[in-house]
């Protein structure tokens, strides 16, 4: 099920984002107030669009520092060190959208070939992590808008991972997670 949101955490966090992007870029900007909450450990990822284009997207899958340290460094890498896209220039600022996901703890999940997995996955609300040997990648919930149907969903998550999106990958392991997710107005 996935997490509440809550609408005065996701605006200290884009505004964290923002500001980061800004400070990153040469672009003066108040730094955002402090919160408790950011400084709870949290995996986040930030998604930057221009004209409803992806811009940017970089995140961490697991909680390993704190909420604001993640977020300011996932929106500097979105805007700066997505390999998709060159580095986003001071002048692209006030053209970007910017949109943060907090994910949920993964949960492994168990099953014995790819139509069981698939028949697990919860479209619109999981976010899917695979790993198959040194090979492994992610989808937030939001991929579903896209790729609605899941047995494209995993094939397109496959080949991101660098695995053959139509063929069983040896050893494929699979964690779901849910987000709260934030955008600019």
């Amino acid at each position: 099920m996935p997490l509440p949101p809550d609408t005065e955490l996701g605006q200290i966090l884009l505004a964290r984002a923002r500001h980061a992007i800004a400070h990153e870029l040469g672009a003066e900007r108040n730094p955002p107030n402090g919160d408790p909450r950011l400084e709870e450990r949290g995996a986040t990822f930030v998604t930057i669009k221009r004209k409803g284009e992806l811009r940017g997207c970089i995140g961490s899958v697991r909680p390993q520092r704190s909420l604001g340290e993640d977020v300011v460094i996932n929106a500097v890498g979105a805007a700066t060190r997505d390999p998709r896209f060159p580095p986003m220039s001071r002048e692209e600022l006030d053209k970007v959208d910017i949109e943060v996901s907090l994910l949920s703890s993964a949960e492994f999940v168990e099953f014995s070939g790819e139509d069981e997995l698939i028949d697990k996955l919860r479209p619109g609300v999981d976010g899917l992590l695979l790993f198959s040997g040194c090979h492994s990648a992610t989808f937030l919930p939001q991929v579903w808008e896209q790729l609605q149907e899941p047995r494209m969903f995993l094939a397109a998550l496959k080949q991101k991972a660098g695995l053959a999106p139509d063929r069983p990958a040896p050893n494929l392991m699979a964690a779901t997670y849910t987000v709260r997710k934030w955008k600019e107005p």
